[in-house]
């Protein structure tokens, strides 16, 4: 285990190596756009709108950069958000959140399939990348297993982050024009600076001790899920009733939105045109699935159908989780069941994946020869009748009247496999070797 002290020199050569002036023109471009959709009072506007502008500005090729290390310090202050939102009301909901969670497992095998399906027959890709980008969600597990199985991984990469924000981009502004949203009704994101007492200051940033903890214990998505579990237990047992303020929800926002507007660097336009047409098509057909299962959900439990699309909504865990919260759904709902999905996906996907393929090659390779000695008849027979079978010469026999049954299969064997005019001088050795029998 490392040292403290190599730890922290690891941190500061990390802070080091960071491009400020990219950086902050990604966040300049983040805000500017953010601010835009806000004035234009958009659901989850700073981080759509920071999404796309530093996208258009990646592809166009300005240089960004956000650090992983921001854009993480940004996910633990949202799931401290989000576990402020666990209350002791819901404990009497967990029997209705157990038939939700066990629908899970059915919806990514099928979404999976379907994916899988459509980017095999229509995309044209190959097996391995076909099946990472269909998964839905476990990003960074799905591009790392892919490319050590051989697949292609700026496409399984490029196609996730086109998907998580088609989904961030296609959720809100349904709901923004057809779902009748009113973000004067919503309220603001989070209290004021000054509103939050300093005991419940205290408290909050106690929950980034989750971080490194969840992150000890290889649990994915260690930045957000700790602080949440520590956030939702704080306030389950009545420490605090606080949240961070709207300064750090609107920050994280456009701190996440840059984050995935910055994986387009690099790529061309008719790059981005490919896989942005195959995601589209992805997308519709895993949203489809989507609202098939919020239905059937909502008709078994009763739930909101918007918190069940947003809770199997094949978005991000940290992006859906904001798109809750800007939408007034029940974000501890929508967290859990994405928290699930991750974990189900990064559990059991790649083992399932290495399953098929050894079986795939299995039925692949070509089926053994057919041998006399493996057919269960034959063995009794030779215990009944060694010599008949006997290729060579037994003691006691001659050698006309020795193996003329083993001959005769030679002679089978090598007539269906178009031996040739061959098959005369066998018909010999039979006859002969009938004769000898005879005798």
């Amino acid at each position: 285990m490392p040292s403290l002290s190599k730890l922290a020199a690891r941190q500061v050569a990390t802070i080091r190596a960071v491009d400020y002036s990219r950086m902050a023109l990604a966040l300049g471009l983040g805000t500017a756009g953010g601010a835009v959709l806000n004035w234009l009072n958009m659901p989850l506007a700073w981080m759509i709108g920071a999404m796309l502008t530093t996208s258009v500005a990646a592809i166009a090729g300005v240089r960004l950069n956000v650090p992983k290390g921001l854009r993480g310090f940004m996910v633990m202050v949202l799931g401290i958000m989000l576990g402020s939102a666990f209350s002791p009301d819901i404990v009497g909901h967990l029997g209705r959140w157990t038939v939700t969670l066990a629908g899970l497992v059915p919806y990514i095998a099928i979404c999976t399939a379907v994916g899988m399906v459509f980017l095999r027959c229509v995309a044209k890709w190959d097996s391995v990348t076909a099946y990472f980008t269909a998964t839905p969600g476990g990003f960074n597990e799905m591009v790392m297993m892919g490319s050590q199985l051989g697949g292609d991984e700026k496409a399984i990469a490029l196609s996730h982050s086109a998907r998580i924000m088609l989904v961030i981009f296609t959720i809100p502004v349904w709901f923004r024009f057809l779902d009748g949203y009113d973000a004067a009704a919503r309220g603001g994101l989070g209290p004021a600076l000054t509103a939050i007492a300093p005991l419940d200051y205290l408290m909050l940033a106690l929950c980034i001790v989750g971080a490194p903890i969840a992150g000890a214990l290889r649990i994915p998505a260690d930045a957000l899920v700790g602080p949440m579990v520590l956030s939702a237990i704080f306030h389950l047992a009545g420490l605090t009733d606080g949240s961070p303020p709207a300064l750090a929800i609107a920050a994280a926002q456009v701190v996440v939105g840059a984050f995935i507007g910055c994986r387009f660097a690099g790529t061309t336009i008719r790059g981005v045109a490919v896989i942005g047409a195959t995601a589209i098509g992805l997308t519709l057909c895993l949203l489809s699935i989507t609202v098939a299962f919020a239905l059937l959900m909502h008709a078994l439990t009763g739930i909101a159908i918007t918190e069940l699309v947003l809770a199997y909504a094949p978005g991000g865990l940290a992006e859906m989780s904001l798109v809750a919260i800007a939408l007034g759904a029940d974000a501890a709902f929508v967290s859990t069941h994405h928290i699930a999905r991750i974990v189900l996906i990064v559990v059991f996907a790649p083992g399932l994946f290495l399953m098929l393929r050894r079986r795939r090659r299995a039925s692949s390779r070509p089926s053994p020869p057919w041998r006399l000695e493996s057919c269960p008849l034959s063995r009794i027979c030779v215990r009944l009748w060694p010599g008949a079978f006997a290729g060579g010469r037994k003691k006691g026999t001659s050698d006309r009247g020795s193996g003329h049954v083993a001959v005769a299969v030679q002679h089978f064997r090598r007539r269906r496999s178009g031996a040739g005019d061959s098959h005369r001088l066998h018909g010999r050795q039979i006859r002969s070797s009938g004769q000898g029998m005879d005798r």
